[in-house]
């Protein structure tokens, strides 16, 4: 007979009903609830209330023995107790928007409601008025064995239960005597508990209390059940664990021998308060019905577990991540079609957990404004009101770590670079100059940009530039130093046209495909650089594989006379001479002992090393290789440790934050500990340019013929384009939505200032600097923000990142001064800050779904990931798409690997015709979830879509359809609500 109690509507009354009380309009958000079940127990000849479990987003419950609280979990209930929870609230008291300021007085509206309504007998009022006021005993017992994290918390976190009720009692007396000053009393107290109760930091400082109180008594023979709502969030005592007003109460005394039921109402309802549309509906409920249209909400997005497929003793552990309450509180999507997101059957649709792809949208700041400079001044005007915020919100300790970490890189980047341009460029720019220009560059940069968070620094193509650059100057007789700066001239001037006309626009055709194979590129390049430089110390220093320990006494190596005539008058066999010719790199020959000179001493007076063993050095291959990894795997397993179940949360975020500093601290202790002479970081100790022969300014006339400050406009055309792509790529990386910044950015004004250092470097002979994607990533993640309260079990929110120009100007001040370090720095092995390199590679990887897709090649179906894409993917379409992205990578490698490099930047735009391409090959719907849609395809779909609203609406006036709600309703939903026979059912 289910056909009399399965109903078929569009949309639920419960859902109609909600959809009115939650769809009035109403400021103030509600305040996050914390919920508290106190069970009736017997200590020895008197009745307590016991605290049992607690609830702020999931459920902790006191453990067998009373000592410790469980790991937070999420509550699993049983069908029937939210359906016997549901008719407690409809044969009950419920009272809404009590004037309540004590719990005898309210305990006493409560019991005399209930004798009003001949719901209790007259003379049970003593005694339910005496339990309901006992005493409450919470959770505040320590064991005596404690671990180390517990013994560093606050010893004055929770007071004895004893102290906290006498100081509730006297606090509620006071109030009631004094007035004013008693509240005034009771305000104080509750802010230096909150001080001293180490669990409030989990709980938000607006947050209200509902108390549940359950149990069993001998004296009633039928459910004594009381929903109260408060008019004004009132402390009440010492009825809450923590010193919170509370706004709900729920009673629940019935009958001995069901205490096991009346517990598991209590975990029912104590769950639907801490629900985010349950409390919302409890705190805008005008009626019963409203608080019963709640609960048949929640049964209509409950999801139930058969019995026989998994085992109820097992405690959930919280999800990372759970729908937003924005999402479920949406009045247009409540029990819309029978599923929260408008799905019928889920047949084509999306599950309830997921949406379609955003479309690929950038923000204003790269539209076209038509207008000469628009997009500067748009992006001056933006950045200007959070000037002074960009400098004082720096003056946090994460920032130290972030300056260590970046400054550590950055200096590694520029000594590597420098060596290099000085070997192409036959030292007109060396090391002290990459030092230089990269103190420069980036201040000024971090200083004045549009996005600070961007870090400067020297790259490969432009590096390959300037070694073909010198070699034509080289072989034409034409001065380098002042071709470069023409082009340096050239290319700002081409940059400030770019700015003026807004093209960096066309960065918004810059999708996922191109981000990633970009950025992939580039960890593939630290990666790789890492690994080789570490290679190269086993060339340099060969392992001794030949070394045989059994054949020690065979090994030596002899220092012999420069020639024979020495060795015969060092040995006595033929007098001295009595000329000049006796002495030797100003020493006598007779006052030298070559069998024990050194082996640098040997060579440097002309001597030749002779043995098996003089090619020995230590093993410092082997060191340096302990040194590279040690590095990489310390700071991988530092960085994860926030993650870990050790010590307490500051001090796990404090170890995770200076994760790199604390595995460089490490192994150069260890360095200095083994002694081995491991190669060092060589910094400039003197200010001045690397060529003896060049000045620190460069003229613009004088060495070149006219024609060469024209001509060079064709080589800067090449750069501009090399410049413009690097730096806007990184540019959109950096500001991905995904990092949650809030104070914009500047494609334009950053663009402009890159121009302007062109030219400033030029005229100093420094290098070109451009956005460094790897080194700005890892700035990006030394700057995440994460929340410090949450709930227990929940996860810590990722809040975005710490945007401001301290952490940015600090490192390239400390780059600039690192010549005045060398004594320090001296001490740092170069296999360290290999480690670090490698460090940035691999960490940059990580969240590149491109990346994740690789690793998919590899895995069985049956044991990949749980991503979005595969489920609306074919895993076939997925593994082309993939494939075509790792084709292009390649091409791209193979290029950058010889002096084609210098195309780099016309092979990224070769990306851009790639993925336009792919649509012929791929589905939109496809590319919406494994790539992002282009803007073009994108206005066509809303157009699309406009107008079929248009015809819609066409339809509708002519059908003349009244109830606009209707309209939405494009399948029949089975709505049942209620088992049979549940009206029938007994309360409770």
């Amino acid at each position: 007979m289910m056909s009399d109690v399965c109903v078929f509507a569009p949309v639920s009354p419960a859902a109609e009903r909600l959809r009115y009380i939650l769809g009035e309009d109403d400021d103030m958000p509600n305040p996050t609830l914390f919920t508290e079940m106190d069970t009736l127990q017997q200590d020895g000849d008197e009745l307590e209330w016991k605290e049992s479990a607690r609830w702020v987003k999931f459920e902790e419950k006191v453990e067998d023995g009373g000592e410790r609280w469980s790991k937070p979990h999420v509550s699993t209930l049983s069908l029937h107790s939210l359906f016997e929870l549901r008719t407690c609230l409809q044969t009950g008291t419920v009272v809404l928007d009590l004037e309540g300021y004590s719990l005898p007085q309210i305990v006493d509206e409560i019991i005399e409601r209930q004798i009003d309504e001949g719901m209790l007998s007259p003379d049970l009022r003593e005694k339910i008025s005496f339990v309901l006021l006992r005493k409450h005993r919470h959770q505040t017992k320590k064991p005596i064995h404690r671990s180390l994290a517990d013994m560093g918390k606050a010893s004055g976190g929770a007071r004895s239960p004893g102290a906290a009720a006498a100081f509730n009692r006297s606090t509620e007396d006071l109030r009631m005597k004094s007035g004013g000053y008693g509240r005034l009393r009771e305000s104080l107290s509750h802010h230096l508990s909150r001080l001293r109760n180490k669990f409030m930091k989990k709980i938000p400082r607006d947050a209200e209390a509902s108390n549940v109180l359950v149990g069993e008594v001998d004296f009633l023979d039928k459910p004594f059940v009381a929903f109260v709502r408060l008019a004004q969030a009132t402390t009440l005592g010492g009825l809450t664990e923590v010193p919170v007003p509370t706004r709900f109460l729920f009673i629940l005394l019935g009958p001995t021998g069901k205490a096991k039921s009346y517990n598991q109402i209590g975990r029912a309802i104590a769950t639907l308060m801490v629900d985010d549309l349950f409390s919302d509906v409890a705190y805008k409920a005008r009626d019963r019905e409203d608080l019963i249209a709640g609960i048949d909400e929640f049964l209509d997005e409950v999801i139930v577990l058969p019995p026989g497929e998994w085992d109820p003793k097992i405690r959930i552990e919280p999800p990372k991540k759970v729908p937003t309450a924005d999402k479920r509180k949406s009045v247009h999507s409540l029990n819309e079609l029978g599923q929260p997101n408008g799905t019928a059957g889920g047949s084509g649709g999306h599950s309830e957990d997921e949406e379609m792809p955003v479309a690929h949208e950038l923000g204003e700041e790269l539209a076209h404004t038509g207008r000469f400079c628009g997009g500067l001044f748009l992006d001056m005007k933006r950045k200007l009101p959070w000037f002074p915020s960009d400098f004082y919100e720096g003056f946090h300790i994460q920032s130290i770590s972030a300056v260590l970490f970046i400054y550590l890189g950055c200096i590694t980047n520029a000594i590597t670079f420098g060596g290099l341009l000085g070997d192409a460029t036959d030292n007109y720019q060396g090391v002290m100059e990459s030092f230089l220009g990269t103190a420069l560059s980036g201040t000024v940069f971090c200083m004045f940009s549009g996005q600070p968070l961007i870090i400067l620094s020297s790259t490969g193509p432009i590096l390959i530039f300037e070694k073909l650059l010198f070699e034509f100057s080289k072989n034409n007789g034409i001065d380098y130093m002042e071709l470069r700066l023409w082009i340096g001239i050239h290319s700002c001037i081409q940059c400030f046209l770019l700015v003026a006309t807004d093209a960096s626009y066309i960065i918004k055709y810059m999708t996922r495909f191109t981000e990633e194979g970009f950025s992939s590129l580039i960890s593939f390049i630290f990666i790789s650089d890492a690994i080789k430089k570490m290679m190269g110390s086993f060339k340099y220093y060969p392992i001794n594989t030949d070394f045989k320990p059994d054949y020690v006494t065979a090994y030596k190596c002899e220092c012999l006379a420069p020639d024979p005539m020495a060795s015969m008058i060092f040995n006595g066999l033929v007098p001295v001479p009595t000329d000049n010719t006796s002495s030797l790199f100003g020493l006598n020959i007779t006052d030298l002992d070559w069998s024990q000179l050194s082996k640098k001493e040997c060579v440097k007076y002309g001597g030749s090393l002779v043995g098996n063993t003089c090619k020995y050095v230590p093993d410092l291959a082997l060191m340096s290789f302990i040194l590279f990894f040690g590095t990489y795997s310390m700071t991988v397993s530092l960085k994860k440790f926030k993650f870990s179940r050790y010590f307490p949360t500051k001090l796990r975020k404090l170890i995770s934050d200076f994760s790199i500093f604390m595995a460089i601290m490490t192994f150069v202790g260890l360095d200095r500990l083994i002694g081995l002479k491991t190669p060092k970081l060589i910094v400039p100790t003197e200010f001045k340019p690397t060529r003896p022969d060049r000045g620190w300014i460069v003229l613009p006339f004088g060495k070149n013929p006219w024609w060469v400050y024209l001509a060079s406009f064709v080589p800067a055309l090449l750069v501009t384009i090399l410049i413009f792509m690097d730096q806007q790529i990184s540019a959109v990386i950096v500001n991905r939505k995904e990092n949650k910044l809030r104070k914009g950015c500047g494609y334009h004004l950053d663009l402009f200032w890159v121009g302007v250092l062109m030219a400033v470097c030029s005229f100093l002979g420094l290098p070109w600097y451009v956005a460094a994607t790897v080194i700005s990533i890892a700035h990006i993640d030394s700057l995440k923000m994460e929340s410090e309260s949450s709930a227990p079990g929940e996860q810590p929110q990722f809040l975005g990142v710490r945007e401001q120009r301290l952490t940015g100007i600090l490192v390239f001040v400390l780059t600039g001064v690192s010549i005045f370090l060398a004594p320090v720095l001296q001490f740092i092995p170069m296999p360290v800050l290999y480690g670090v390199f490698l460090y940035m590679g691999v960490a940059s990887l990580s969240g590149i779904q491109f990346w994740e897709r690789i690793k998919l090649y590899m895995m069985p179906s049956k044991y990949q990931p749980d991503f979005p894409f595969l489920r609306h993917v074919p895993l076939r379409r997925v593994h082309l798409f993939t494939l075509v992205q790792i084709i292009c990578l390649a091409v791209l490698w193979v290029l950058k690997s010889t002096v084609l490099a210098i195309l780099f930047p016309v092979m990224i735009l070769g990306l851009l015709v790639v993925r336009k391409m792919l649509d012929m090959v791929f589905s939109q719907h496809d590319l919406a979830w494994i790539d992002d849609i282009l803007p073009g395809k994108d206005k066509k779909k809303d157009k699309k879509k406009k107008g079929d609203k248009d015809d819609t609406k066409k339809k509708d006036k002519k059908k003349g359809r009244a109830d606009d709600s209707k309209d939405k309703v494009r399948n029949v939903k089975i709505y049942c609500h209620q088992l049979a026979g549940l009206e029938q059912k007994k309360p409770c």
